[in-house]
């Protein structure tokens, strides 16, 4: 499942990120940002026009990305 797909409030863990498919400078600031595979995620909020951006929760942070950034980045819901 993409990230722009995990429903909101659901736990995952990044499994595989498409880092061609960022612009060089979009996936440097996601790993300045602590993106890597492994790494806990949420979905807090979507945007109310076309749900851009994601707002979601990495680590103890929240970031801000677009859809297309969301859509490179493969997750696996959380085990319980």
């Amino acid at each position: 499942m993409r990230l722009d797909q995990l429903p909101l409030r659901k736990p995952a863990h990044v499994a595989v990120i498409d880092w061609s498919a960022m612009r060089p400078d979009e996936a440097r600031r996601l790993r300045e940002l602590g993106f890597d595979e492994g790494v806990k995620v949420e979905a807090l909020h979507q945007g109310p026009v076309g749900r851009d951006p994601i707002a979601c929760k990495v680590g103890r942070m929240t970031i801000a990305l677009r859809r297309a950034q969301a859509a490179a980045i493969s997750v696996e819901p959380a085990e319980a």
